[in-house]
């Protein structure tokens, strides 16, 4: 895990915490400034966030969308994966030299508003053929990159994805399929353009599920996978790990039949997949790499990932 991202998630947290203590009396202000000013706390530099890359909140916005919005306060730090290490404290005993490739397997990557303009020349030049790009968070949050990075890939020769980062907790999971393939999300037969991909993994904001059962997670999921189908002929693809769909899902097999899986696992091999899937689609195995962004595979010869382009 790099030292950049963990440093950023770190001030995110003492950023909420602030904002949160601005509303109390002055004597709890004091007291957050003490905190705050405590050895080891200081080294959190703000100088280390993304900036360039501010929140964006479409106009027209709906209270409902404006209450959703108020409970993301950091979207440009979450991204595919961001918070896998934090469940996973092993990852950065695990660099992604350690992992061996898979014959006949495409090499590729997944970005965000945390990359910023990417290289996408040099990127296809190291060996990418694939990427996913973060198009929206909930349903108040697009990332301001998304054309340089989305359009910039397709460009420089690879197959490219849009994904969704999904919050379950302020919206339905249709809304934020609306919301996703409105802003980024959709999907043609070019033969270029990957399923759009549902990105379901530990809240960065509080209870690991969102604070939702077993059954409404699933239900939750399946509602976003339905309206991506209506929307635009295609299953998401869903991203997740094993450890979080067992946990948050109870493990369900509701969706291997129909929706590709895109597994995190940063151990150097796939292990336990979640229920149902035999195979792996998609592998995120490090958060830094050769590429920009996180570093992944396709389980398949290159023929293969434009077959899946194509839905066929």
């Amino acid at each position: 895990m790099s030292t950049t991202r963990e440093i950023a998630r770190e001030t995110a947290r003492h950023r909420s915490r602030t904002a949160r203590l601005a509303t109390a009396a002055g004597a709890l202000l004091a007291v957050a400034s003490a905190v705050l000013a405590l050895p080891g706390t200081a080294s959190a530099a703000p100088a280390a966030l993304p900036t360039a890359h501010p929140v964006t909140h479409p106009a027209g916005q709906t209270a409902a969308q404006a209450a959703a919005a108020a409970k993301v306060t950091h979207p440009e730090l979450d991204w595919l994966g961001s918070t896998v290490p934090a469940h996973d404290p092993g990852a950065a005993l695990r660099p992604a030299a350690a992992v061996k490739p898979l014959d006949a397997t495409v090499s590729g990557m997944d970005v965000s508003a945390y990359q910023g303009a990417v290289d996408w020349a040099t990127a296809a030049a190291n060996g990418g053929q694939f990427a996913y790009v973060k198009a929206t968070e909930g349903t108040s949050y697009t990332n301001p990159d998304f054309s340089q990075q989305y359009n910039g890939s397709y460009n420089a020769g690879m197959i490219r994805g849009a994904y969704h980062f999904a919050t379950p907790n302020t919206s339905g999971g249709a809304a934020q399929a609306d919301y996703f393939v409105s802003n980024g999300g959709g999907w043609s037969a070019d033969g270029k353009t990957l399923p759009p991909m549902l990105d379901i993994e530990y809240n960065p904001y509080g209870d690991e599920c969102y604070d939702l059962s077993q059954a409404d997670m699933v239900s939750w999921i399946a509602a976003f996978s339905n309206e991506v189908l209506a929307r635009t002929g295609r299953y998401p693809t869903i991203y997740s790990t094993t450890d979080w769909w067992t946990t948050c899902t109870g493990n369900s097999s509701a969706f291997s039949a129909t929706n590709p899986l895109f597994v995190a696992d940063y151990n150097g091999t796939v292990g336990t997949l979640p229920a149902g899937w035999a195979a792996w689609t998609f592998w995120q195995y490090a958060d830094s790499g050769t590429f920009p962004g996180d570093q992944d595979y396709f389980d398949g010869a290159i023929d293969r990932l434009q077959a899946l382009a194509l839905n066929q």
